[in-house]
């Protein structure tokens, strides 16, 4: 069993996976986006690819806990990769995972403009940890 993550933006989509064991995120890949067609083409082959049993869709909620307009967004996406894929896509929360991944790129003494390509790879492979780790604890 695997777990994919993405992080859903305007441009791209950064992708991660878990291990077999559901424990630890892994980041994959950072998708550009063309159409709805083109992106759900490319979410189901890496779900065949990979063996994916579960999708989880980062949620973009206002500090105070409320959707906007892109969190509606995101859950009619995450509502049309469950319907053309057939795999059962969970929300989470994403709040701060982009800052968190800018901190760790700075902690690793990666210059701001190297970490454009990967920024949302690495912010989908901390909203996946979160979301393992949450599950692990229930």
């Amino acid at each position: 069993m695997r777990v994919l993550c993405l992080d859903v933006g305007e441009k791209r989509i950064g992708f991660s996976i878990s291990d077999t064991t559901c424990t630890i995120a892994q980041a994959l890949k950072v998708y550009n986006r063309y159409s709805l067609k083109k992106d759900l083409e490319e979410i189901k082959n890496i779900i065949n690819e990979y063996n994916i049993t579960q999708v989880v869709v980062g949620l973009p909620k206002n500090l105070n806990g409320t959707l906007g307009k892109k969190g509606q967004e995101i859950m009619d996406f995450a509502s049309e990769i469950e319907r053309y894929t057939s795999i059962p896509t969970a929300l989470w929360d994403e709040r701060f995972s982009t800052n968190e991944a800018h901190r760790m790129f700075s902690m690793a003494g990666v210059k701001h403009k190297k970490r454009k390509l990967s920024i949302d790879m690495i912010a989908s492979q901390i909203i996946l940890q979160g979301y393992l780790d949450a599950c692990k604890k229930t």
